[in-house]
């Protein structure tokens, strides 16, 4: 049993944070409806290369050819794919009967998109009363930006960490992954989980909320601390750390790794590894702050004489918390990445064994699970329809209307 076993969720995104939080929920145990254009499918089935085909196939230039896109299969596993044009009538009408039977709906169209269709939560909510309704989009359903569109890239411009990532010389920097697209969909995923643990006290349901400039600004943490209290705009400091030193990435004679001494003791521990003299000047992380124009080099010095490993092999044995800066290869060869199950493997039917990430919340009573592939386009349409109670023949009238 997984902790949302028995929730339906009608999936109404695409591209990143719609899919993301809707992945999510079905790791654990949601069954996950995504609705999908007829003929075209969420973008991301477009978007590549990478793109992975069967066995034996050669692929011709200029486009997927009938190959899955390593994107979409990275955020769509455990869910069925129905293709429905919810704009025709006919589509409109199965829309409503999906909705009726649903838990959940998650949407992250353009804020007002909806609504011109009557199928906004304001429109919902009176015909299906304990419907959770999860819109997401970039600047929420209020105040004067509501209805500008959300891009991972300007949420990381707009919401201030391009502002403090980035070498200090230099212009910001995007993290390199969608930090603002995933990180939505994360906050959205737990603002549906807390609705639903709301529903079973009080029978109703309600709106989930989620803007992405929010979670951006929801992320900034310790800096918009110290903001608060000092004043002061935070700049672009590189690999370091604004409030602990040593605390960023290192050379070592044949490689960078990260060094990061949270305390006073286990900077003791790392200048006796190190062997680096009791310099008073650095007793404390508030000197070491401080002083970091002569701290850094003190220590950066010393690390270029050996490799990496010597000294994270070294530093692990005293305690001090370290590790190389890996690349994807690398991690993913990890035991412990391996004992944590944090790659599945999982048969798809077009293009057979796919690894996926693993779940990485780990339910003692309850786990989660990748259970199945990611779909083909319109691949569960025909037996999510039966469910409704449409024929063969009902279906395959609907497939000559261009409605599915």
């Amino acid at each position: 049993m997984a902790p949302l076993d028995g929730i339906t969720v009608l999936d109404l995104t695409r591209v990143l944070s719609g899919p993301y939080c809707t992945m999510l929920l079905a790791d654990m145990g949601a069954r996950v409806i995504k609705i999908e254009q007829p003929g075209k499918g969420d973008d991301t089935r477009a978007w590549g290369p990478p793109f992975l085909y069967p066995s034996g196939h050669t692929p011709t230039a200029g486009g997927p050819d009938g190959g899955e896109s390593a994107y979409f299969l990275s955020i769509n596993r455990n869910k069925e794919s129905v293709t429905v044009d919810f704009k025709h009538p006919e589509g409109r009408r199965l829309l409503e009967q999906l909705i009726a039977k649903s838990d959940v709906v998650v949407e992250n169209f353009r804020p007002g998109t909806l609504a011109k269709l009557g199928l906004d939560y304001n429109a919902l909510a009176p015909r299906h009363p304990r419907l959770i309704y999860c819109s997401i989009s970039g600047f929420g359903q209020t105040g004067p930006r509501a209805k500008e569109a959300g891009y991972d890239a300007v949420m990381q411009g707009e919401g201030g960490l391009m502002s403090i990532t980035g070498d200090p010389a230099g212009p910001g920097f995007r993290l390199g992954v969608a930090i603002a697209d995933v990180t939505s969909g994360m906050f959205a995923a737990y603002g549906v989980a807390m609705a639903l643990f709301a529903r079973e006290r009080t029978g109703r349901g309600q709106e989930v909320d989620l803007a992405m400039l929010d979670t951006v600004a929801a992320l900034l943490t310790y800096q918009a601390g110290n903001y608060f209290a000092s004043g002061k705009v935070p700049a672009r400091l590189g690999n370091r750390h604004p409030s602990i030193v040593p605390y960023e990435t290192f050379s070592a004679s044949d490689g960078d790794f990260v060094l990061a001494v949270g305390n006073d003791d286990q900077w003791r521990r790392f200048c006796a590894v190190a062997g680096l003299p009791d310099d008073p000047r650095f007793a404390t992380n508030r000197q070491r702050v401080t002083n970091y124009d002569a701290v850094r080099p003190f220590i950066a010095d010393r690390l270029r004489t050996q490799p990496r490993q010597h000294w994270i092999d070294r530093l692990n044995a005293a305690g001090v918390p370290c590790g190389s800066v890996r690349n994807l290869q690398e991690l993913f060869v990890d035991p412990q990445i391996q004992a944590r199950q944090m790659v599945a493997e999982i048969e798809h039917a077009t293009i057979g064994a796919l690894r996926v990430l693993g779940v990485p919340v780990k339910l003692s009573d309850t786990p989660g699970a990748v259970r199945t592939p990611p779909p083909r386009l319109g691949e569960h349409t025909d037996a999510v329809l039966h469910d409704l109670g449409f024929s063969d023949d009902a279906i395959a009238g609907l497939r000559r209307q261009k409605v599915i």
